[in-house]
């Protein structure tokens, strides 16, 4: 059984320090698979950085190792196209920033906990515009 997350969507804050938003529910994303950026103790790859996967990106992250363009079904994982908003490791989207492929952000549905790894303002250069 999975670790069920320390804070709610309700209750967690995003790198703004407002309430966490829905990253997305088509494909479901997090951690949880509750369409947020949620993160709790059996979180281990901090997966708390909503972004908008570019073709760019997925390519980068299958070099690494670390295919998301192939679906996984045993783990819920439906495999990723451009376009597609998905939950990411904090520390793989600063891997992608330094090698200058980082995606695009959604800052109002990334948990806070992101900056321990990145700052707001390479978050913020990297920000989609807000929703309306």
């Amino acid at each position: 059984m999975m670790d069920m997350p320390s804070t709610s969507s309700s209750t967690a804050s995003n790198v703004l320090g407002t309430s966490l938003g829905t990253c997305c529910t088509n494909p479901m994303t997090g951690f949880y698979r509750d369409g947020c950026c949620n993160t709790g103790a059996g979180d281990m790859g901090a997966h708390v950085v909503c972004a908008v996967m570019t073709a760019e990106f997925l390519a980068y992250t299958k070099a690494q190792g670390n295919d998301l363009s192939t679906p996984l079904p045993a783990f819920q994982f439906p495999g990723l196209k451009p376009g597609d908003r998905w939950c990411l490791c904090a520390s793989r989207w600063k891997e992608a920033l330094d090698a200058g492929v980082a995606p695009p952000v959604c800052l109002e549905a990334t948990h806070a906990s992101a900056l321990e790894y990145v700052s707001l303002a390479d978050l913020q250069r990297h920000a989609l515009p807000p929703a309306d």
